[in-house]
């Protein structure tokens, strides 16, 4: 997908638009309710079917949600050692997300504004370049 065409096409502001799409990823999401240490290891559990939204398996990363949405391992994937190894270090949840440890399942709460995400990100130099 072309995050950037369809940043562009939303109201408001381009840089914002996509730094919000990025975060609705499902592998995003599962790295930042702290299924995974990195991104890459998020992306692939997703990928290999240990993740579900809403009850039903979903392998594509780039799968966006939406507010109300449930993340949760699968049953019979909730025992895997990197799940649980990550779990167990990784407790710091932003605040549009909500994380059940007892059932392992996370919750994306609302769409994140701008100053609620962590990294120092310039998106109006991402926008600039990809405006060219």
């Amino acid at each position: 997908r072309n995050y950037f065409k369809k940043a562009v096409k939303q109201k408001g502001e381009t840089g914002h638009n996509l730094l919000i799409m990025l975060e609705s990823r499902l592998d995003n999401t599962v790295y930042r309710l702290g299924m995974s240490n990195t991104r890459s290891g998020a992306r692939q559990l997703v990928s290999h079917k240990h993740i579900t939204v809403n009850g039903s398996i979903v392998n594509i990363p780039s799968f966006l949600l939406k507010p109300g949405d449930l993340v949760s391992i699968r049953e019979k994937s909730k025992s895997l050692e990197s799940i649980t190894n990550s779990l167990a270090v990784n407790n710091e949840i932003v605040d549009w997300l909500e994380w059940n440890d007892s059932n392992m399942i996370g919750k994306y709460l609302s769409v994140p504004e701008r100053v609620q995400i962590p990294e120092n990100i310039q998106e109006q130099l991402i926008v600039e370049l990809y405006s060219k």
